[in-house]
C-alpha cells in the first residue's frame, strides 16, 4: 500500500464550524490515499495541476500551502470548487474552468482534504480507557467498564429485565447480567468470519415479553463450502486463500433457560447466486418502526451496480413484518420484478440506523469509498445514489449530485467509517438531549452531532484515542453505552481489519 501499511486506517479532528452554525463536516484528518493497491488518480491530478505552485505540503511552493488543515477548515467544498474553477486573479491564480471538467474540480477538492488529513494525522492511543474523564462542550463524563473480555463486539440490545445482549464478530452471542459476562449462547448457526464478516447485529422484538423473539444478522457460507483456517486472515492479501461465497443473513430465534439458541427461523436470505467471495460491505443494522415492522440494512457486497437494481436486495435498506415477509405498504411491493422488501436503495455499506425523537425520521450512517462517508435521512422509496454519485473518490463515479437521488445531510472526507448511531432522548445528560451520536471505526471515535430538524448545526468529537467504536445505544436506565474495540490500523502494528479485544463501556456523567 505505497509503504503506508494500512493507509486506509485513519484518525480525525473535530469538524470545523463556519459562520452561523454552518458545518464543514468534510474536514477530518486520516487520509487514505490509495484505492485498493493503486494510487488514486487525484494524486496525479494534484501533482500536474497544483503542486508546481502550492508544493506538496512537505515542500514549499511560491503560492500558499493549500494542504494546510487550518486553511481548509475555513472553506466549504463549494468554496474550494469555486476557487479552483474561477481562480483568484488578484493573487495570480488562473481559472481552471477550461482545463478541468466540473467532475475533476470536485474530485480535486476532495483530494485536498484527503492529503491534508493524511499529513496531519499522528494518532496517539490510550491503552486503557477505563475511568477516563472527558470534558466535552456540554457534558463531562467518565468511561466506566460494564464488561470486558469480548472480542470485536459488534451489536448490542437490551432485554426488558435489564440484561444486555452483545454479539462478537467471531460468532458468539453473549449476555451481560448485573455486570457479569455469561458464557456464549450455544446452538447458533455456523458463522463465516473473515475481514468484515461474522456475527453482526442483534435486536429484540418490541413485544419480547410475550413472544421472546431475538433477531440476529450474520454472514454465512454458501452450502458445500469450507472456510479456510482463521489464522490465514492475518497473512498479506496476496498469500490468503480465497474466501468461500458468502452473504448477509437475518434470522430470529429464542434463548431458553439453558442459554441455548432455539426455534431458529430465517427472516432474510438472498439467493445463493448472489453470494460472493468479497469480504466487505455487509451492512446489517436493525431498527423497528412504530408499526412494528423491522428495518435492516444490507451492503452492496463490493459491487456498486447492485445498489441501483430493484431486482437485487444488495445495497438496500429493507422493511419486513416480524416474520420476514414484505410489509404490505413497502414502496416497490407491487412493482414487477422488484425485491418486495426494499424500503430504500442506492446504499454502499450502511452500518447505522436511528430514529429521531419527535420527528420519526430515520437517520442512517454509511461508509463511503475513499472519503465520502455519509449521514442520511432515509425515506420510503428514495434513492441515495451509490453507484452513480458519491461525495468521495471512486473509479467510475464522477458526479456528486444527480436529480432524483438524495444528497447526504453531512459527509466526511477523509473517512471516519461511521458505524452504529443513536439519538439521545433521556435526562442523564441534559445538554445532549436530541443529539445524534455517531461511532467511528477508521476514525476510532465517538462523535456528537447537534441536530435541528433535518439539519446538523454543529459537531464535536468526544474522544478519538481509545480504539474502534462500533455501536452506541441508550439503555433503559437512560445512560449511553458503547462497544469499543482496541485500536487497529494507522498508529498501530495491527492490521486494520484484525479482530482485537473489546468491551462494553457506559458514559457516566460527572460534575
Amino acid at each position: 500500500m505505497t509503504g503506508r501499511g494500512d493507509a486506509i486506517a485513519a484518525g480525525l479532528l473535530a469538524a470545523a464550524l463556519l459562520g452561523a452554525g454552518q458545518v464543514v463536516a468534510q474536514q477530518q484528518p486520516a487520509a487514505p490515499r490509495t484505492q485498493g493497491f493503486l494510487p488514486l488518480p487525484t494524486a496525479k491530478l494534484y501533482a500536474d495541476t497544483c503542486a508546481g505552485c502550492h508544493g506538496d505540503g512537505r515542500t514549499a511552493g511560491r503560492a500558499p500551502n493549500i494542504l494546510d488543515q487550518k486553511l481548509l477548515a475555513q472553506r466549504t467544498d463549494e468554496q474550494l470548487h469555486r476557487t479552483i474553477r474561477d481562480g483568484v486573479p488578484d493573487a495570480g491564480m488562473p481559472a481552471f474552468r477550461d482545463m478541468l471538467t466540473d467532475a475533476q474540480i470536485w474530485q480535486l477538492a476532495a483530494h485536498l482534504r484527503l492529503e491534508a488529513g493524511y499529513q496531519a494525522f499522528e494518532p496517539v492511543f490510550v491503552e486503557n480507557p477505563a475511568g477516563k474523564v472527558i470534558r466535552s462542550e456540554k457534558q463531562a463524563f467518565r468511561l466506566d467498564v460494564v464488561a470486558e473480555g469480548l472480542e470485536t463486539p459488534w451489536g448490542m440490545a437490551f432485554l426488558p429485565d435489564g440484561r444486555m445482549l452483545v454479539t462478537e464478530r467471531p460468532g458468539r452471542l453473549r449476555i451481560i447480567h448485573k455486570g457479569k459476562l455469561l458464557p456464549p449462547v450455544t446452538g447458533l448457526p455456523e458463522v463465516f468470519e473473515r475481514q468484515d464478516a461474522g456475527l453482526l447485529d442483534v435486536t429484540v422484538h418490541p413485544d419480547y415479553r410475550r413472544n421472546g423473539w431475538i433477531y440476529l444478522s450474520y454472514v454465512e457460507m454458501a452450502p458445500g463450502h469450507t472456510a479456510p483456517p482463521r489464522a490465514t486472515a492475518s497473512l498479506p492479501y496476496s498469500q490468503r486463500p480465497p474466501n468461500p461465497p458468502n452473504m448477509t443473513v437475518v434470522i430470529r430465534g429464542r434463548i431458553d433457560a439453558r442459554n441455548r439458541w432455539v426455534d431458529s427461523q430465517p427472516v432474510f436470505r438472498a439467493p445463493y447466486s448472489l453470494y460472493t467471495a468479497n469480504g466487505s460491505h455487509y451492512g446489517s443494522r436493525f431498527a423497528w418502526d412504530r408499526q412494528g415492522k423491522l428495518l435492516f440494512s444490507v451492503g452492496d457486497r463490493g459491487d456498486m451496480a447492485n445498489a441501483q437494481k430493484l431486482d437485487n436486495p444488495l445495497g438496500k435498506i429493507h422493511r419486513v413484518n416480524d416474520d420476514g415477509t414484505p410489509a404490505a405498504d413497502n414502496p416497490f411491493v407491487n412493482t414487477p420484478g422488484a425485491w418486495p422488501t426494499i424500503w430504500s436503495l442506492g446504499h454502499r455499506n450502511p452500518e447505522g440506523l436511528a430514529w429521531q425523537p419527535g420527528t420519526g425520521a430515520l437517520w442512517e450512517s454509511e461508509h463511503g469509498p475513499v472519503g465520502g462517508d455519509e449521514i442520511n435521512i432515509v425515506e420510503k422509496g428514495k434513492n441515495y445514489g451509490w453507484g452513480v454519485v458519491s461525495m468521495g473518490i471512486q473509479p467510475g463515479i464522477t458526479a456528486r449530485f444527480r436529480e432524483g437521488m438524495e444528497p447526504p445531510v453531512v459527509h466526511y472526507t477523509p473517512t471516519i467509517a461511521p458505524a452504529g448511531i443513536a439519538f439521545y432522548s433521556g435526562d442523564r445528560y441534559p445538554g445532549w438531549r436530541n443529539s445524534l451520536f455517531v461511532t467511528g471505526l477508521v476514525g476510532q471515535q465517538l462523535r456528537r452531532l447537534e441536530v435541528k430538524g433535518r439539519e446538523v448545526t454543529g459537531q464535536e468529537v468526544l474522544f478519538q484515542q481509545f480504539g474502534r467504536v462500533r455501536a452506541v445505544s441508550q439503555g433503559p436506565d437512560g445512560y449511553l453505552y458503547i462497544l469499543l474495540q482496541s485500536p487497529t490500523g494507522a498508529g498501530t502494528t495491527i492490521n486494520v481489519i484484525a479482530s482485537t479485544p473489546g468491551g462494553v463501556f457506559r458514559l457516566t456523567p460527572v460534575n
